[in-house]
């Protein structure tokens, strides 16, 4: 539409005459129907199916890659049916569960954060597919959207296996969480990918045991487990930030004192 207002020639759009890969595809859209059953959850009040679902949405988001990487089945057609699914499962299904749980009684603040992160999390992914090809794979830029819509999800868990109260609490925290995960995903902060991880390698033996901590810790006590995971990860790459630029000011002051010490000597 936009070329033929421009005066553009029209480009034929390729037809898929090789077929698609089925099983990345099939995980792919598991996830979607995952991330739309939360959206279904959430209009039945059923909140904590609802972050249960986009929970199985990003699991399913993180096979389909790998599946893809591993039966060396990955295409243009994959990345591009991945980002669609994910706008459902990580942008639209967040949007309207926090919403629902939370942001309603600030009224057209409220709907408007929500649809922010939405925007925020489809820009998101429009500049990732734009750069799948330019940036290392060791970092993302920008907050990944499965990782925002994993904080808001770990929010509400956790806010149940509380107890269920603090309602006027929740709004205020909600509202700010919402407003920040919108922006980091637009940032230009890199966070770390964990695609260039190597599992079938060999690794010292203390991580094996901190694994297997880790998944006790899991099993036992999920939702802070969860909790703490995605904010650490949240927070990671702007604590990073800012201690790169202290440690920065840091060296050129010592090396400004030197340079000082050494004009004075001589």
């Amino acid at each position: 539409m936009r070329a033929i207002e421009a005066g553009l020639p029209r480009r034929r759009i390729p037809e898929l005459r090789k077929g698609v890969y089925l099983l990345p595809n099939l995980v792919t859209t598991a996830g979607l129907f995952a991330g739309f059953y939360a959206i279904i959850a959430t209009l039945n009040q059923q909140y904590f199916l609802a972050a249960v679902m986009i929970l199985v949405a990003q699991l399913c988001d993180g096979l389909d890659g790998r599946i893809a990487r591993l039966t060396h089945s990955a295409s243009s057609f994959g990345v591009q049916y991945d980002s669609l699914a994910d706008v459902i499962a990580f942008g639209v299904a967040p949007g309207i569960l926090v919403y629902a749980w939370a942001l309603k009684p600030w009224g057209r603040w409220g709907w408007l954060a929500a649809t922010l992160y939405v925007t925020c999390g489809a820009l998101r992914l429009a500049r990732f597919n734009v750069q799948v090809g330019t940036v290392e794979r060791r970092h993302f830029v920008g907050l990944p959207i499965p990782a925002a819509a994993a904080q808001i999800a770990a929010i509400v868990l956790l806010y149940y296996w509380l107890g269920g109260e603090g309602a006027a609490h929740k709004r205020l925290l909600m509202l700010l969480v919402v407003f920040g995960v919108a922006g980091l995903m637009v940032s230009e902060f890199r966070y770390f990918s964990f695609k260039e991880l190597r599992i079938h390698r060999r690794h010292p033996f203390w991580v094996l045991l901190g694994l297997i901590g880790l998944a006790v810790l899991g099993i036992g006590a999920p939702e802070p487990v969860l909790f703490v995971g995605a904010t650490a990860y949240v927070l990671s790459a702007p604590l990073l930030a800012v201690w790169r630029l202290v440690r920065g000011r840091r060296e050129r002051g010592g090396a400004a004192l030197e340079t000082s010490g050494e004009s004075t000597v001589a």
